[in-house]
């Protein structure tokens, strides 16, 4: 699971660059400025908890953790997509739900190096 979330993340990646040279050339939306700087964050986030999780005992909950930060930021990113490609919502509430889920996703890297540290 953890190169398939670092291929993720990748390509995460890949589209907060495009994210933002669409936003800098083709579409001036400041809602693809947002996507693409939430993009490339998170995805040098989720790298970062894989290798943190990486042959740890708690491996598989850096790896949730990244999971659920793919899972919110690929609802919150989608969404704004949406807005500006597509003209509409992806569905409703997709980015606050997106968003939330991002901020558990913070939220759970915490406890898991907090619990990585009282395991140490």
């Amino acid at each position: 699971m953890t190169y398939l979330f670092a291929v993720v993340a990748a390509l995460m990646g890949a589209a907060g660059v495009a994210s933002a040279a669409a936003a800098a050339h083709a579409a001036a939306s400041p809602l693809l400025a947002t996507m693409s700087q939430m993009l490339m964050i998170h995805a040098a986030a989720i790298i970062g908890l894989l290798a943190l999780g990486r042959g740890s005992p708690n491996e598989t909950w850096f790896s949730a953790a990244a999971g659920l930060m793919i899972l919110g930021i690929g609802l919150f990113a989608g969404d704004l997509a949406a807005r500006v490609w597509l003209g509409g919502r992806l569905f409703p509430f997709a980015a606050p739900l997106g968003g939330g889920l991002t901020i558990a996703s913070w939220l759970a890297a915490a406890a898991v190096s907090v619990g990585a540290i009282v395991r140490a």
